[in-house]
């Protein structure tokens, strides 16, 4: 039996569309890694978020430019703005992906590239 699970991820980027692009697909390929993911129908949908200092390039945009191993044509994608907070870490794309995956699952989140500081009961180190 499965159910929804959604896996949170974040990682730091340069504002630039190949650097978008490479950092948006190491995260969702270290998502996939990590979770074992490896069938685009278990796949709800992703949602991204960019702090306000990241316009080059949106995240989703950058996803389907990527080279990730399954097809993300028909996952619905979405992309917003971080709210403005003082102090808040810079460049950062975050994202939260949905997923059915069995019950008994344990998802891991991953945070990349500086992101780590963001969550670090969450990070494993896996930068």
């Amino acid at each position: 039996m499965n159910r929804i699970f959604c896996i949170r991820g974040a990682i730091c980027t340069e504002n630039n569309a190949a650097s978008i692009v490479k950092n948006v697909e190491w995260l969702f390929k270290t998502i996939l890694k990590e979770n074992n993911l490896t069938n685009e129908k278990d796949f709800v949908s992703i949602q991204f978020t960019v702090t306000t200092d990241i316009d080059e390039l949106n995240p989703a945009a950058a996803l389907r430019r990527g080279k990730l191993g399954i097809d993300v044509s028909h996952i619905p994608l979405f992309c917003s703005q971080e709210p403005i907070m003082k102090n808040s870490l810079k460049n950062v794309i975050r994202t939260m992906i949905t997923v059915y995956l069995p019950e008994e699952s344990t998802v891991q989140s991953v945070y990349l590239n500086g992101a780590e500081v963001l969550r670090p009961d969450l990070s494993r180190g896996n930068s």
